[in-house]
């Protein structure tokens, strides 16, 4: 597996991945699918991204993760967003690129990263207590777009630690 910068040239793959998670439901908050120059501007060369990066396997986008301000997170903190292609799904795409992500957050002078993560995201809350994140809070009943309350669970990594 190959971790590398995203560029724009990957939004349609990216975006293609994405809105795959997004179609099946239940693990992200996201709920509309994203254009390939939506996706761009939303995690690879808008206003709010930082840091963008891909896992590539057998010449195939796998998974990125990205860094951003999306959210107007508190000074000091930076949001993460993962996704990791549904099929095939390949083990470990998370942790390698998490190692690339808490080196850009640190090279920008972060003190944490935060995720945000729908409380019935079972694999997203174990990826991120496997990282190192600490839940710090609870939003109570956030609704989805069809009013149905969600909490959200708050976690954050401080990006000294490891």
């Amino acid at each position: 597996m190959h971790i590398r910068r995203a560029v724009s040239a990957d939004a349609e793959e990216l975006s293609g991945l994405l809105n795959e998670i997004i179609r099946a439901g239940g693990t992200t908050a996201l709920e509309t699918p994203l254009s390939a120059t939506e996706f761009a501007d939303w995690f690879i060369d808008g206003e709010f991204a930082l840091a963008c990066h891909v896992a590539e396997h057998d010449r195939m986008l796998v998974g990125f993760q990205s860094l951003s301000l999306y959210g107007d997170p508190p000074k000091g903190y930076a949001d993460i967003a993962t996704f990791a292609r549904m099929t095939p799904k390949i083990a470990g795409v998370g942790s390698a690129l998490f190692q690339e992500t808490r080196m850009a957050a640190q090279d920008l002078g972060f003190e944490f990263i935060n995720a945000t993560i729908r409380a019935d995201n079972v694999s997203g809350l174990a990826y991120y207590g496997k990282m190192g994140f600490e839940t710090y809070d609870r939003l109570v009943g956030v609704p989805l777009s069809d009013g149905t309350p969600v909490d959200r669970i708050k976690k954050r990594f401080a990006v000294g630690a490891r």
